[in-house]
């Protein structure tokens, strides 16, 4: 059998909050499920993200622990281009979301910048950098 990833769970407090952001950073989450203790939305490329409220997790994990301190994981969604990581994050941080790192151009070749979702989960933003 190859190994597949099935979908990137998300964690939530609210679940309209989250939902929100992520659908002004473009994520296709269809209208009406605000109030959902789980969501599925596809994103253009076949990958799948998944929300469950901190209630649906421990309905079946009843010690589930919110984790503290730094994030575990990270999200980063290629933005195309560099002027698009520029834009993306100045309309997310606009919207009120926290940015957490400014766009810069990272040694390894992309513009990148992180911003914060409702939950504290540290979403990239990145592109590669026009080379000569």
């Amino acid at each position: 059998m190859t190994l597949r990833l099935g979908f990137i769970g998300i964690v939530t407090h609210d679940m309209a909050a989250s939902l929100a952001f992520y659908r002004a950073l473009g994520v296709p989450v269809a209208d009406g499920q605000d109030d959902a203790p789980h969501v599925d939305a596809k994103l253009d490329d076949g990958t799948n993200l998944a929300w469950d409220t901190v209630g649906t997790i421990r309905s079946f994990d009843p010690g589930y622990v919110v984790p503290t301190g730094g994030h575990h994981i990270a999200l980063a969604f290629d933005q195309g281009s560099p002027e698009r990581v520029d834009a993306a994050f100045a309309a997310l941080v606009t919207a009120g979301y926290p940015g957490h790192v400014q766009p810069w151009d990272a040694p390894w070749g992309q513009r990148y910048a992180t911003v914060l979702d409702p939950d504290g989960n540290s979403v990239d933003l990145y592109a590669a950098l026009a080379t000569d």
